[in-house]
C-alpha cells in the first residue's frame, strides 16, 4: 500500500506542474490526500504517520510559488510565526529521550498544514463547477473508505455489546477519526443532494453513497463526526433556503422533507443492527440503560487540566508536545490532547489566545469584505467544532478550514 501512496503523490505533482490551471489542481490534489488521509492510515500506507499534513503543505507551496503572495495572507504568516515561542520552550523542556519529531512535530503539523492552506486560499477566487470538482476529489477517497469499512468490518450484532466507541466497527481504525471523515463527506453529498450533479445516474450513485457513510459514521459509536455533520447540514439549509428565490425554496423544502425521511430510515436501520445501543449512546446512557456521569467521556476531565496549566505558565505556556507529559503528572496518564483550543491555551500561552483569535476573526473579516462562498459557515463550524472534540489529528479541519476563505464566482445564467 505504501507504493499507492507513492504513486498518488506522484501523479497529483505531475499534474501540478504540467496542467494550465495550476490552481483548481492544487486543491484537487490537496482535497484527494485530505480524503485519503485516513485511508493511508488505515491500511499502513504512510512514510511518517502526518505524511498527508506534509503532502498539503507541500501542495500549498506549490501554489505560493506559482501565484505568489496575498497581502491580507500576512495574517497568517503572523500566525504561523506565533507558534514557535512554543517550540523553542518545548526545547529547552523536552527530555532528551524523547523524539523531537514524535512529539513536537506531531502537534505542530496540524496548525502547520491550517497555516500553509490558509495562506495559499486567503484573497483567491475559484469558479464554482471547480469548486465543486475540488469538493469531488475530497469525496472519492471517502467512498473508498466506505467500502473498505463495509467489508472489513464484521457483523454489528456480533461485536455491539455496549455503548463505547468501536475499532472494529470502523474497519478496525480509530472510530472518531474515522466517523469525522464519513461524516464530512455525508455533509458535502448531502450539499450536492440540492445542487445535484449533472448526471442523474452519477448523482444517485453518489446519493446512495451519501446514506452509507452516514450509515456506517453512525455505528462508528462515535459521536463527534456524526453531531457535527448534522450541524453543518442545517446551517447549509439554512443559508441555502435563504439565498434562494422563491420557486427555488419551494424545491428545498420538498427536499429536505426527502431528507428527513431518509434520516429516519437510516437511524432506524442503525437502531435495529445494533439492538437499541447506538441510542443509549447518544442518549449518554450505558448497554444496560443506566446514565452515565460523564457525556464527555473524560474530555472535560482533560480541558480541566490544560486550563489550569495555562493558568500556571499563562504567558509562554509550557512548551509544544508536553501537556501529553502534563496528563502523565496530574491524572496517572500519557494521552493526547483531544482539545486543539485548550492545547494551544496550555503549550502556547497568551500566544496561543492571539493565534486563536487570529483563527477565529481573519475569515469573518474577509466575509465581511465581500468573500462569497455558500460553503462558509458549515466549513468553519466543522474546523471549529472538529478541533474541540478531536483536536488536529487529521488534516481536514485544517484543509476545510481553507476553503472557506476561497472567493467563489458563480456563472450567471443567460
Amino acid at each position: 500500500m505504501l507504493g499507492y501512496m507513492l504513486l498518488v503523490l506522484g501523479y497529483w505533482t505531475f499534474r501540478i506542474l504540467t496542467k494550465a490551471n495550476k490552481h483548481k489542481e492544487i486543491l484537487m490534489a490537496a482535497a484527494y490526500i485530505t480524503g485519503a488521509e485516513v485511508f493511508f492510515r488505515m491500511t499502513g500506507a504512510y512514510i511518517f504517520y502526518e505524511t498527508a499534513k506534509y503532502s498539503v503543505i507541500l501542495f500549498s507551496l506549490f501554489g505560493l510559488f506559482f501565484y505568489g503572495f496575498r497581502y491580507n495572507g500576512i495574517t497568517y504568516i503572523i500566525y504561523i510565526l506565533i507558534l514557535f515561542p512554543g517550540v523553542l520552550v518545548s526545547m529547552e523542556n523536552i527530555g532528551y529521550d524523547v523524539n523531537f519529531r514524535k512529539s513536537v512535530l506531531f502537534n505542530m503539523s496540524g496548525p502547520l498544514t491550517l497555516g500553509a492552506i490558509s495562506l495559499y486560499c486567503i484573497g483567491r477566487s475559484l469558479k464554482f463547477k471547480d469548486f465543486l470538482e475540488v469538493l469531488d476529489m475530497l469525496v472519492l477517497p471517502l467512498i473508498t473508505i466506505t467500502i473498505y469499512v463495509f467489508i472489513y468490518a464484521p457483523d454489528l450484532r456480533e461485536v455491539v455489546t455496549g455503548t463505547a466507541s468501536n475499532a472494529a466497527l470502523s474497519g478496525g481504525y480509530g472510530p472518531n477519526q474515522v466517523a469525522t471523515v464519513l461524516g464530512l463527506g455525508a455533509f458535502i453529498l448531502y450539499s450536492r443532494f440540492f445542487i445535484p450533479y449533472k448526471n442523474k445516474i452519477v448523482h444517485l450513485v453518489m446519493m446512495f453513497f451519501m446514506v452509507l457513510m452516514a450509515y456506517r459514521a453512525l455505528v462508528t459509536f462515535s459521536r463527534g463526526g456524526v453531531i457535527v455533520a448534522g450541524i453543518m447540514m442545517v446551517f447549509f439549509s439554512i443559508v441555502l433556503y435563504f439565498s434562494t428565490g422563491v420557486k427555488t425554496k419551494v424545491k428545498i423544502s420538498f427536499k429536505l422533507f426527502t431528507i428527513v425521511f431518509i434520516g429516519i430510515a437510516v437511524w432506524s436501520l442503525a437502531l435495529l443492527q445494533t439492538s437499541g445501543m447506538i441510542g443509549n449512546r447518544y442518549e449518554n446512557k450505558d448497554a444496560l440503560g443506566r446514565e452515565k456521569e460523564d457525556v464527555t467521556t473524560g474530555r472535560a476531565e482533560l480541558f480541566r487540566t490544560e486550563f489550569e496549566t495555562f493558568e500556571e505558565n499563562a504567558f509562554f505556556g509550557i512548551g509544544v508536545g508536553n501537556v501529553k507529559f502534563e496528563f502523565e503528572n496530574e491524572l496517572g496518564k500519557a494521552v493526547a490532547s483531544h482539545n486543539e483550543v485548550s492545547r494551544m491555551l496550555s503549550e502556547h500561552g497568551f500566544f496561543g489566545i492571539i493565534a486563536l483569535l487570529i483563527l477565529l476573526f481573519a475569515p469573518l473579516l474577509s466575509k465581511l469584505a465581500g468573500s462569497s462562498n455558500i460553503y462558509f459557515y458549515p466549513f468553519m463550524i466543522f474546523w471549529f467544532l472538529t478541533i474541540s472534540h478531536s483536536s488536529m489529528r487529521i488534516a481536514a479541519p485544517a484543509f476545510i478550514y481553507g476553503l472557506a476563505l476561497l472567493n467563489i464566482t458563480y456563472e450567471k445564467k443567460t
